[in-house]
C-alpha cells in the first residue's frame, strides 16, 4: 500500500493586533482588541475556515515590556480558550502555561477541563519562564537556574500525565438502576514523590477526550531540546535560515529517537511572519511602513534587556558591541539570545536595522511577498527537511490571518500539501497522533476511602 502523502501542519499564533509591534498603530487596528473575546473568536473561526490544525496563545506571568510600546494586557489563556471553544467546532486550542510558576494539580485540572469543554481540542505549550520580573511576582528574588527550571519542567509534565491517567476511561458507570455513578477501582492515587513535587491525586476531573492534552514545547536550548525529545508532540521554534532549520530538525528528530520515541510523533513548526500583498513590491512597502511606525526608544530598551546591556550601550546606527555576553552566561531565553546575536552578526545589521528585523517576529523569520511566494517559501522548507509545518504569525490581525487563509492556504491545497477538509475531531487527530494509553489501566486501584469518595 502506498503511504499517504506527507502534508503540512499549520498553527496560527495569535497576538492581539498582530505580531508586528507597531500593528496597533495602523488605522485598521483596534488598540483594545487584546481584551475583546469577539476579536479572538473571529480569529479562531477564520483559522478554522482555513482548516488549520490549531491556534495558539503565548503567555507569561509578568507584564511584558513597556505599556507605551504595544498592547500589553493579556487575558489568561486557558480561560480564553474555553470561550473560543464554544464559538468553534474543529480548530485545536493551545495555550502557554509555566512549569516554574504553577503547580501540577491545578494546571492538569485546567487543561483537562479545556479538553472536555472543547471536545478534545486542548494543547499545553510548556514553558519554564525566564527573567527575574516573573520571579518577583511569586515572592522570589530571582529566577531559578536554567537547568533547574528544565529539571522541574520534566517532573511537572510527568506528574500532570499521571494525574490525567488517574481515571480510567470507563470509570464512569452512570448506572441509574443500581444507583452507582462511578467505579472506585478505576480511580488511582498517583502518590508521586519527587525532587520538586509531592502529589497524591487522583485528579478531580475524569480522563479527558484526548487522554492527555497535546504537549507543545518552545525552548531550543540544549535543555529545551532534551525536554522536547522526551515529552513534546509539537515544537514551536525560531529560525532565520534554511540550514539552521534543517540542523535543528535533524537534531531534534534524532534526540526523539534516542529517547525511545517515534520521531514522527513530534511535529516541528518554525515560526514565519508573512507580509502578503498582490505584488512583492507592495508587500515590501507594507513591511517598511510597519517598521517606520516602531518607536526605536522602546524597542532599544527591550533589545538591551535581551542582550543584558544598558540602552546607552546600543547606539542606533552602530552594530552590536563586540564584547557581548556568551550564551553560557545567559540564564533565560538562551536560544533566542543566540538567534538575535547571530542574525545581527551574519547580516552586519545596525541596532536600528536589527530593531526593524525583530519588530515583526522577535527573531522568527519574516517573509514579504505574494501569496504564491509565501506558499513557495513554506513548501521549500517543508520539503527540504526543515519543518513538519509552520507556526503562522500574522504581522497584523485580523487582516494578516484572513489573507493567509483566503489566498495562501488554497495554493497549498492545490499543491496537495494541506488538507481541504478536517478528517479528525481532536487536536491529536489533526496532528496525526494516537490517543495515549492509560498507564494505570488494569492495575489495582489504591485505597480512595481516606480522601473521601463521591461515589
Amino acid at each position: 500500500m502506498t503511504p499517504p502523502k506527507r502534508q503540512l501542519h499549520l498553527n496560527a499564533f495569535l497576538m492581539s493586533t498582530g505580531h508586528h509591534e507597531a500593528s496597533w498603530r495602523l488605522p485598521e487596528s483596534d488598540p483594545f482588541a487584546s481584551t475583546k473575546i469577539e476579536h479572538y473568536q473571529h480569529l479562531a473561526r477564520t483559522a478554522e475556515r482555513g482548516k488549520l490544525d490549531s491556534i495558539f496563545f503565548a503567555d507569561s506571568p509578568v507584564l511584558f515590556g513597556e505599556v507605551g510600546r504595544r498592547p500589553a494586557g493579556k487575558l489568561e489563556p486557558t480561560v480564553l480558550l474555553t470561550a473560543i471553544a464554544t464559538a468553534t467546532q474543529r480548530i485545536g486550542l493551545i495555550a502557554t502555561a509555566s512549569t516554574t510558576y504553577n503547580d501540577p494539580f491545578n494546571l492538569a485540572r485546567r487543561f483537562a477541563s479545556v479538553d472536555w469543554v472543547s471536545g478534545g481540542r486542548a494543547g499545553w505549550n510548556v514553558v519554564t519562564t525566564a527573567g527575574p520580573d516573573a520571579a518577583r511576582n511569586f515572592g522570589v528574588d530571582d529566577q531559578p537556574a536554567h537547568a533547574v527550571r528544565y529539571e522541574r519542567a520534566a517532573e511537572f509534565i510527568e506528574v500532570a500525565q499521571k494525574l490525567w491517567d488517574s481515571w480510567e476511561d470507563d470509570a464512569i458507570l452512570a448506572d441509574k438502576a443500581e444507583g452507582v455513578w462511578g467505579d472506585d477501582t478505576k480511580i488511582r492515587v498517583i502518590d508521586h514523590e519527587g525532587k520538586h513535587f509531592r502529589v497524591r491525586g487522583p485528579l478531580n476531573v475524569p480522563r479527558s477526550p484526548q487522554g492527555h492534552p497535546l504537549i507543545v514545547q518552545a525552548g531550543s536550548s540544549e535543555n529545551g531540546k532534551n525536554l522536547a525529545a522526551q515529552y513534546a508532540e509539537a515544537v514551536f521554534t525560531a529560525h532565520q535560515t534554511l540550514a539552521g532549520a534543517q540542523q535543528f530538525y535533524t537534531d531534534l528528530k534524532a534526540r526523539t529517537a534516542a529517547a525511545g520515541r517515534d520521531p514522527e510523533g513530534i511535529k516541528i513548526l518554525p515560526g514565519i511572519v508573512p507580509v502578503i500583498a498582490s505584488t512583492e513590491a507592495e508587500a515590501l512597502r507594507l513591511d517598511r511602513e510597519l517598521d517606520e511606525l516602531i518607536k526605536p526608544e522602546y524597542a532599544r530598551e527591550q533589545l538591551a534587556r535581551t542582550l543584558r546591556l544598558a540602552p546607552e550601550d546600543l547606539p542606533l546606527d552602530r552594530q552590536l558591541p563586540a564584547d557581548l555576553p556568551s550564551e553560557d552566561e545567559i540564564e533565560g531565553a538562551k536560544s533566542r539570545y543566540t538567534l538575535i546575536v547571530e542574525l545581527a552578526r551574519r547580516e552586519q545589521l545596525t541596532v536600528r536595522q536589527l530593531i526593524g528585523r525583530l519588530g515583526g517576529g522577535r527573531g522568527h523569520r519574516t517573509f514579504s511577498g505574494t501569496p504564491e511566494q509565501v506558499a513557495d517559501a513554506i513548501q521549500e522548507w517543508f520539503q527540504a527537511g526543515a519543518a513538519d509545518g509552520f507556526n503562522i504569525m500574522p504581522p497584523v490581525l485580523p487582516s494578516g490571518l484572513e489573507i493567509f487563509v483566503d489566498q495562501v492556504v488554497p495554493i497549498l491545497q492545490q499543491r496537495g500539501l494541506f488538507r481541504t477538509e478536517y478528517t479528525a475531531t481532536t487536536l491529536r487527530g489533526h496532528y496525526g497522533l494516537e490517543r495515549p494509553a492509560n498507564r494505570y489501566a488494569g492495575s489495582a486501584a489504591q485505597e480512595l476511602t481516606s480522601i473521601g469518595s463521591a461515589f
